[in-house]
């Protein structure tokens, strides 16, 4: 195995700023969501994916591909939105194993009911505090740090659909 490419101090500091931003802006967003409107961001986006598609309906394998889903975690989450009575689910005639996920008329009044404080939570948090050149670039930077993370995500969650599990190789530096 070849030598680390270890980070300089200024990438650390990049990198640790990153991931911090990251996670407190996740959290906040989360936290808005929870106590404004009773339910997880994932709950939101699965909805969000919904309301955007043709007749609000979409097969439960391109909802999981859309939201960078394994098909057994968006299972799980459309069954508590099932419970809900914000999603049903619809066998598919042309494909017995395959199903379609459906937004209801209830799920549809609860996105637009939490949309209006979770639109302001992202951009109080997020948008008011950038130019919009550094929005700009924001969106850039994220784009190609999606674009390759999605293909080796591909790889990670058709492993775990088949039952596999990927650990990742870590080599820690020799001491001494």
């Amino acid at each position: 195995m070849s030598e680390p490419r270890w980070l300089s101090e200024d990438e650390q500091r990049v990198w640790r700023d990153f991931s911090q931003a990251a996670a407190l802006l996740q959290a906040h967003l989360e936290g808005q969501l929870q106590h404004d409107s009773g339910m997880p961001h994932t709950y939101y986006e699965v909805l969000v994916a919904l309301s955007e598609a043709d007749g609000r309906r979409l097969r439960m394998s391109e909802l999981a591909e859309a939201r960078g889903s394994s098909r057994s975690r968006l299972s799980h989450a459309v069954a508590r939105l099932e419970s809900k009575g914000w999603v049903r689910r619809e066998s598919c005639p042309t494909d017995k194993r395959g199903a379609w996920a459906v937004l209801t008329d209830a799920g549809f009044a609860a996105l637009e009911a939490a949309a209006p404080g979770h639109v302001e939570a992202v951009r109080e948090s997020l948008f008011d505090r950038l130019t919009p050149e550094q929005a700009q670039q924001l969106g850039e930077i994220s784009s190609a740090i999606l674009g390759g993370l999605r293909r080796q995500c591909a790889a990670a969650i058709a492993a775990e659909e088949a039952g596999e599990f990927v650990a990742p190789v870590v080599e820690l530096p020799k001491s001494g």
